[in-house]
């Protein structure tokens, strides 16, 4: 980045560190911290979305929607996390890319499945070959945010079921006694209330989804996790920087910025818990009301 880093090797002392924190691979590596955040900020309200639906499905009178809501709900929780991340973004991948072979190449006389090899033509390709470096990075970051939604999606959906029915039956009732219609009553009455009983449970699954972000490492995305350990690997002067093994030090870099995310997380739900509270009738409602 500077003009005096031509030559490493004439480097010592902060010139040396100027040089060597504002390397390519270092502003890639510092990129990376917006890539986690980027996926928070998408992956949580998505989630959020999945777990609506899913709940409000496991809540349906219509009783195949009750069962896909509630099959949605068990299925995903009762599979090891990184073992749906493993399988559902190939599965995904292959799905897609098995569509557009169907349109794209319908006289190719190859067999899809050869072994264990998933071989289509290459204009079904997702991406395809020529496309640009950015678009193949945008596509696995999308499996990644579908991936994450659905996950968390299924245990935001068992948490907001249980606010759901944590809303007194009575206030529904009365909701419809004076001429509300269900649905009326539904989004008057028990949406805006059902949300201090959830926001516990939401909570920790946002404090589980920040420190699952280093997932986005086995799903081929390059995040923090990937560049603090290509970073701190030994290097030798067959590299322009050598250094001996700092991946500790990297990784003590990770430690602090994930406590710092839990931290601030922390104070804002906190905050976010005591408007809720106000007029509720919880014991965090109580409270503030006698006070």
């Amino acid at each position: 980045m500077f003009a005096y880093c031509t030559d490493p090797d004439t480097l010592a002392g902060f010139a040396w560190w100027s040089c060597y924190l504002t390397t390519g691979t270092h502003m890639a590596f510092y990129t990376s911290f917006g890539t986690v955040l980027l996926l928070l900020a998408i992956t949580a309200p998505v989630s959020l979305a999945f777990g609506f639906a899913g709940a409000m499905a496991s809540r349906a009178r219509f009783a195949p929607l009750r069962w896909l809501g509630k099959t949605y709900t068990a299925m995903v929780r009762g599979v090891p996390d990184i073992l749906f991340f493993l399988f559902f973004v190939i599965a995904l991948d292959q799905a897609l890319e098995w569509l557009r072979h169907q349109v794209k190449c319908p006289d190719w006389d190859r067999p899809i499945r050869d072994g264990a090899e998933f071989v289509v033509c290459s204009a079904a390709k997702l991406p395809l070959s020529s496309t640009p470096q950015v678009w193949h990075e945008v596509y696995g970051f999308a499996l990644a945010v579908v991936t994450f939604a659905i996950v968390f999606g299924a245990f935001a959906s068992n948490v907001l079921y249980g606010a759901m029915q944590a809303v007194p039956r009575a206030q529904m009732e009365t909701a419809e006694a004076y001429g509300m219609t269900h649905a009326q009553a539904f989004r008057r009455v028990m949406v805006p209330q059902m949300w201090i009983y959830a926001l516990p449970g939401l909570s920790n699954l946002w404090l589980i989804l920040i420190k699952a972000t280093p997932l986005l490492f086995l799903l081929g995305v390059e995040d923090v996790v990937y560049w603090a350990k290509e970073l701190g690997a030994s290097k030798t002067r067959a590299y322009a920087y050598p250094h001996p093994d700092w991946r500790l030090w990297y990784f003590i870099a990770l430690l602090i910025f994930y406590l710092l995310m839990t931290r601030v997380s922390e104070v804002a739900l906190a905050r976010l818990t005591r408007r809720l509270s106000h007029g509720q009738a919880t014991m965090a409602g109580e409270e503030m009301r006698r006070t």
